[in-house]
């Protein structure tokens, strides 16, 4: 069997990397712009020969690899219960938008298969709710 592969959006210093390289599935590229967490994960993680985003509002879809899974733990400062609550257009969870955009944007025989996405304490409550009914109907891809 093959191994799976993944590619590892809004990073962090790679909580989903960490748990998916567990589970014997390989990371073939990472977007993460925070400079001191892309320094971590550099420490953490041996990343030679990878595919690296530094900001996804200037990566296009074609330069992207591809992948079995793509994994988002995008910026929840917007919705999260402990952030100022903009929302989910706000200047860092709107980023989600531009993450949906990249996977619509792929050739449907270089998407992933499967996608990931963090889980945020808040998402529900954002906006009333209205938030997590739009996080859930965008596009289908």
């Amino acid at each position: 069997m093959n191994q799976l592969t993944f590619i590892d959006f809004f990073s962090g210093i790679g909580g989903f990397r960490l748990g998916l390289e567990k589970a014997g599935m390989k990371c073939v590229g990472f977007c993460e712009k925070d400079k001191f967490a892309v320094k971590s994960y550099r420490a953490m993680y041996d990343t030679e020969g990878e595919w690296y985003g530094e900001d996804i509002t200037e990566i296009r879809a074609e330069d992207i690899p591809r992948a079995d899974i793509w994994t988002a733990g995008s910026p929840c400062q917007n919705v999260s219960i402990t952030g100022q609550r903009a929302g989910l257009h706000g200047d860092r969870s709107g980023l989600f938008f531009k993450f949906c955009e990249l996977l619509k944007s792929k050739k449907e025989e270089d998407r992933p298969e499967w996608i990931i996405c963090e889980n945020v304490r808040g998402l529900l409550s954002s906006d009333k709710g209205w938030d997590f009914l739009e996080y859930l109907s965008v596009q289908h891809v």
